[in-house]
C-alpha cells in the first residue's frame, strides 16, 4: 500500500530538481544575469529607444510660411539637390515602373525611378508637402550619368543610353535620420477620422492620385523619435481620376487631368470627391485588380465639408508662382507648367467656395 505513495513522491522529487535545474540555466543564460560579462547596448540605441518612448506620430505639420515655401526645390532643399556623378548599386525590382539605387559623389544613396511616373511623382511630392504633409525628398533629373551601369537592366533598359546615360528620372534622397517601420491603413490609422486625415484625402482628390493601396502609404521613425506617416508613392498623379485604358491617360496626362471630374457632388455637411474614380471596365480582365480599386472609391467620398474648407485655406495662401514652380522642377515645358498648375489653381478655387 506504500509502495506507490513512495514511487509518487519520489517522481515529484525528481521533476522539481529537474525544473530548478532549468530554472537556473535559464537564469544564468538571461541578459541581466550575464550583464556584467556580456557587452551592454550601443548609448546610440538606448538613445534612439528613449526617443521612439517620447515621440510624436505626425501625418500633419502646421506650415510655417506657406506663402514663402519654396517649391522648386522642394522639402529637401537646394542643400541636398543630387549633384555628381552617380554610381550603380542594385537594380530594386518592388513595384510597376523601372527602379535602381546609386550613390552620389558624397555617398549619398537615392532611388531612381524611370518612366512615366518621375514628373508627376515630384511635382505631386511638392504641393502635398507646402500644405504641411510630409513627403520624401525628390528631385527630378533630365540627365543623369550612372557609373558601373549593368549591360541590361531587367526593366526599362530601353531607357538606358550609351555608358549608363538615363533621362527624365526621379530621384528619392535616402536619409540615415529616419527607418522605415512599415506600412500604414487609410481605414484603420490612428488617425483615421481626423481633420488631418481627411484633409489628406482632399490632397489626393486634388492631384488625382487614385493608387491609394495601403502599401503606397509609409510610416517613418525619425531619430528624434518622431513617426511619421505619409504617401509614399505619389507618382499616380496628373491624370485620369482612375486606374484607365489605354493606361498612359491615368498618369501625367494633361487632356486626362483637366477633363476629370474633380468634386462630384456637396451633401449635407460632406463633400464626395471623383478620385479615386471605379477603374475602366477594360480593367475588370483582372478581376482581383478590378474590385481591389472599386473597393477604394470611399477614401474620396463623404469628407466633411468643415475639414476641405480648413484644407482649402491653407491650399489658398498659395501663389501661383509657387505651384508653378512645383511643375516647373519637374521637367514640364513652359507651356505645361501654366497648363497643369492653371488646373490646379481652379481646383482650389472650387474647394475655397464650398
Amino acid at each position: 500500500m506504500n509502495v506507490p505513495k513512495q514511487t509518487h513522491d519520489s517522481g515529484s522529487r525528481t521533476d522539481l530538481k529537474i525544473l530548478l535545474a532549468l530554472l537556473t540555466l535559464l537564469l544564468i543564460g538571461s541578459p541581466g544575469a550575464s550583464a556584467g560579462k556580456r557587452r551592454s547596448p550601443a548609448g546610440g540605441e538606448r538613445d534612439r529607444a528613449a526617443a521612439a518612448a517620447n515621440g510624436q506620430a505626425l501625418i500633419w505639420r502646421q506650415p510655417e510660411n506657406i506663402s514663402s515655401r519654396d517649391l522648386f526645390w522642394g522639402p529637401g532643399g537646394k542643400e541636398h539637390a543630387p549633384r555628381g556623378v552617380f554610381t550603380f548599386v542594385k537594380e530594386d525590382m518592388n513595384g510597376t515602373n523601372p527602379k535602381f539605387d546609386v550613390t552620389d559623389q558624397d555617398g549619398v544613396r537615392w532611388k531612381v525611378k524611370m518612366g512615366v511616373e518621375a514628373r508627376s511623382e515630384n511635382a505631386a511630392d511638392r504641393i502635398v508637402w507646402a500644405a504641411g504633409y510630409f513627403t520624401n525628398e525628390d528631385y527630378f533629373v533630365a540627365h543623369l550619368d550612372v557609373r558601373g551601369m549593368p549591360a541590361r537592366l531587367h526593366r526599362g533598359w530601353k531607357m538606358v543610353g550609351p555608358n549608363g546615360q538615363v533621362r527624365n528620372v526621379r530621384l528619392k534622397r535616402e536619409t540615415k535620420n529616419e527607418k522605415k517601420l512599415g506600412d500604414w491603413q487609410w481605414r484603420n490609422s490612428q488617425f483615421t477620422g481626423s481633420p488631418e486625415w481627411n484633409g489628406l484625402r482632399v490632397m489626393m482628390a486634388l492631384i488625382n492620385n487614385w493608387d491609394l493601396k495601403d502599401v503606397n502609404n509609409a510610416i517613418y521613425q525619425r531619430k528624434d523619435g518622431d513617426r511619421i506617416f505619409l504617401v509614399s508613392d505619389l507618382g499616380a498623379s496628373f491624370g485620369a481620376a482612375g486606374r484607365t485604358w489605354p493606361t498612359w491617360k491615368a498618369k501625367d496626362d494633361f487632356d486626362s487631368f483637366s477633363r476629370s471630374k474633380f468634386i462630384l457632388r456637396v451633401n449635407t455637411g460632406a463633400v464626395d470627391f471623383a478620385t479615386p474614380a471605379r477603374p475602366n471596365w477594360k480593367i475588370a480582365v483582372n478581376p482581383r485588380s478590378y474590385f481591389s480599386r472599386i473597393r477604394m472609391e470611399w477614401i474620396g467620398r463623404g469628407v466633411p465639408i468643415g475639414d476641405v474648407r480648413w484644407i482649402a485655406n491653407i491650399l489658398s495662401r498659395l501663389s501661383p508662382q509657387q505651384i508653378c514652380d512645383a511643375f516647373r522642377a519637374s521637367g514640364y515645358s513652359p507651356d505645361e507648367v501654366q497648363a497643369f498648375a492653371g488646373v490646379v489653381e481652379q481646383r482650389i478655387a472650387a474647394l475655397k467656395r464650398l
